[in-house]
């Protein structure tokens, strides 16, 4: 398992991502949605240089969710090429950034080439300790709070803590709940994307499509959730100072 290092002062320790938006940018451009989703991986590129430049401990991009299967055939299909392409591509830098790469989903439901590439990364990067790259493929919510439940209940010994020891049971085990997630191309949902682990995330909605996001809507992005003031439910002692992205409220 990589090393999570911890975020700068006033950042999320964990930033997740819904990217989307990739096929309407093409369909309005008169281009086929697999264009659209050539042009969001430079995004994807931008994103993961930004965040490690900032200092965000990890960061997890939604890929190719559980629910991706429906899409037509052909895309699907460019998109596993796109995948193993991109591997290949971005594993040297991410090697030279000092980023580890972590895949979480139902590998087993992926083409064997994909899958070989997926395994080989996470060696290769797994001394890695500037940030935590997580790409969500195949993956669902509620499948993973599946998995983890029947693990969990086969295992006797669970701990004294039952909502810790179930978190190590997920595919996200060993890493910080999400802090901040942000979905882009306007729509306002979280699509079974991470449910455990956002529970008391900030939610940022950006209305530009993912091929079109830029650092500026990014560094947006962080200084709105330094702004915040996060509650988790709680009531703040009389005179608590609220820290920037930290848990106070009223």
């Amino acid at each position: 398992m990589p090393v999570i290092p911890k975020p700068r002062d006033g950042l999320p320790a964990h930033v997740a991502i819904i990217m989307d938006g990739n096929g309407r940018w093409a369909e309005a451009r008169g281009l086929s949605r697999s264009e659209g989703h050539r042009a969001g991986l430079e995004a994807t590129r931008n994103a993961v240089r930004f965040f490690a430049e900032q200092g965000v401990g990890t960061l997890t991009l939604f890929a190719f969710s559980s629910e991706n299967w429906g899409r037509p055939r052909e895309e699907v299909e460019a998109l596993f090429d796109l995948f193993v392409s991109a591997i290949e591509a971005e594993l040297p830098e991410l090697v030279e950034r000092g980023i580890a790469l972590r895949f979480i989903g139902d590998r087993a439901t992926f083409p064997s080439d994909l899958q070989a590439r997926m395994t080989e990364a996470e060696h290769a990067t797994a001394g890695n300790d500037r940030m935590c790259l997580v790409v969500a493929l195949g993956y669902g919510g509620r499948w993973d709070i599946l998995q983890a439940a029947r693990r969990w209940v086969a295992d006797s010994d669970r701990g004294a803590d039952p909502e810790a020891a179930f978190s190590g049971y997920l595919s996200t085990a060993g890493l910080p709940d999400v802090d901040l997630l942000i979905r882009t191309g306007g729509e306002h949902r979280v699509s079974n994307f991470l449910l455990w682990q956002a529970a008391y995330a900030e939610l940022l909605f950006i209305e530009t499509f993912w091929p079109d996001v830029t650092n500026t809507e990014l560094e947006e992005g962080l200084t709105w959730y330094a702004s915040r003031q996060r509650r988790f439910g709680r009531v703040p002692a009389a005179g608590d100072a609220a820290a920037p992205g930290e848990a106070t409220g009223a």
